[in-house]
């Protein structure tokens, strides 16, 4: 990997950039009120299985397409598939998430140097931009390699999970520090399993269609829960 990829990744995955994902916890918080997650141990189990049974088998898959079709020039392609990502999104909290780190991501690269018009306009053109339909902007303009790109979209996410574990459950940062451990080995694990995904997408940035899976009805309900939820401290 470049080095410079490298110090665009990092931006990408930082805590400061500011796209407001620290207020969500992305179905977490109905989870904790549900006592599914109560500790180390289940906060873990949590984060793998949403890993597993929903990112890796979708939201990854479709990224990557989106990033096939943003290093094709093809905004027909990228308006799909980002259309396609947000009529999965389970629930209203789910949804509105991805839109608004979506459009707080997009303001934040349209005002960066390092973006052609051309992807400006087709950002600018979508009325309700996911957030990875903007990550997948970012990667393919700053040439971050399949493997960085899924590992730094992974860690950001698992990163928030864990920061509102700490918070609500509440756990200690050493706890919090071991579930990220052991959650890195994971997201390795997903990174590497990207490649036989990635062999799937075809010149038009299309993406197998047995690569595609979201069969995540826990994560769905938990998530419609928290709409309703009397005390809560995050927006999702």
């Amino acid at each position: 990997m470049r080095l410079i990829a490298l110090a665009r990744l990092l931006q990408l995955c930082s805590q400061a950039l500011p796209i407001g994902g620290y207020s969500h916890s992305q179905g977490l918080e109905a989870a904790i009120e549900d006592e599914v997650v109560r500790d180390e141990a289940s906060l873990l189990r949590w984060i793998a299985d949403v890993i597993e049974f929903s990112m890796k088998s979708f939201e990854i898959p479709c990224m990557l397409s989106m990033t096939a079709a943003w290093a094709e020039s093809d905004p027909a392609a990228v308006a799909a598939l980002n259309e396609e990502y947000l009529s999965t999104r389970e629930s209203a909290e789910l949804r509105a998430a991805a839109v608004q780190m979506g459009f707080s991501l997009r303001a934040l690269l349209c005002v960066l140097p390092d973006f052609r018009k051309e992807t400006v306009d087709t950002l600018r053109s979508i009325p309700e931009l996911s957030l990875p339909c903007a990550w997948s902007a970012a990667a393919a303009a700053w040439e971050i390699q399949t493997r960085e790109s899924v590992m730094g979209y992974l860690w950001t996410w698992a990163e928030n999970q864990v920061l509102v574990a700490m918070k609500a459950v509440p756990l200690g940062q050493s706890a919090g520090q071991r579930v990220l451990l052991a959650t890195g080995a994971k997201i390795a694990e997903a990174a590497a399993h990207m490649d036989s995904v990635e062999a799937g997408v075809d010149g038009a940035g299309e993406i197998s269609s047995e690569n595609y899976s979201n069969f995540s009805p826990g994560l769905a309900i938990l998530s419609s829960r928290h709409e309703t939820q009397y005390s809560r401290l995050f927006r999702s």
